[in-house]
């Protein structure tokens, strides 16, 4: 599945944040205050106090180098933006690269996203969690691997705000139709077009590193969008 056409209240918010980010001025922020240690066991964090910012909090799991972060972090300047990375050498690279930028409203950290997802995050506390290009453990033997499970949808489905959002992006099909079907069987959690509020002709806009790739190579990116419900405001 390809995305489908954004609302149109998405895409005004979109453009009246990119005008706002482009007119303001981040201040510099050292790789100290962007890295954000990991949780102790049994420890529920509160990531809306590691912001100066008022806004929502959007997750991205696995944010690799950062490209996506970026994009986000300058085009929606009052989103706080927490990227989860399990490898060293990006998570550092994309710390490093947050706090070369000047962008103050990104935090950083290095942890198991299914722990820290299912284990240290409190109830309704994610407007939009982000899910892009996860691996997709082909072989049928690894498939109990794979990130998204029962037990983990259950958990987005716990930490998400009312009529937030999961958006999912895989360039593997199979994997596309795993998660798919176990979306289908939770109940919390209905489909809706992806919303698409940045593209090539805004500046300030940077796919994953994946997606760059694949790109280039012509793959099929398959994309899903679902909204926790119920949901009663109009879109």
């Amino acid at each position: 599945m390809t995305a489908g056409a954004g609302t149109d209240e998405f895409l005004r918010v979109a453009v009246l944040n990119s005008d706002r980010s482009r007119a303001k001025l981040s201040p510099m922020q050292t790789i100290e205050q962007i890295i954000m240690p990991e949780p102790a066991e049994g420890e529920i964090v509160d990531p809306m106090t590691w912001f100066e910012s008022t806004g929502p909090l959007e997750i991205e799991i696995g944010c690799g180098k950062g490209g996506f972060l970026l994009s986000r972090a300058r085009s929606h300047p009052d989103v706080r933006l927490l990227g989860i990375e399990w490898a060293n050498k990006y998570f550092k690279f994309a710390a490093d690269r947050m706090a070369r930028r000047g962008v103050n409203n990104v935090r950083i950290m290095r942890t198991d996203a299914r722990t820290f997802v299912m284990n240290h995050l409190p109830p309704a506390s994610v407007s939009v969690l982000h899910l892009y290009h996860p691996d997709p453990w082909p072989k049928k033997r690894h498939h109990k691997r794979r990130l998204v499970q029962a037990d983990f949808v259950a958990a987005v489905t716990r930490i998400l705000v009312p009529g937030g959002l999961w958006l999912i992006q895989t360039d593997h099909l199979d994997y596309y139709g795993w998660i798919r079907e176990v979306l289908a069987r939770t109940p919390d959690l209905v489909e809706i077009e992806w919303p698409e509020n940045a593209g090539p002709d805004d500046p300030d806009w940077m796919g994953t590193n994946f997606e760059i790739k694949y790109a280039r190579e012509g793959r099929m990116i398959y994309r899903i969008a679902v909204r926790s419900v119920p949901y009663s405001a109009g879109i």
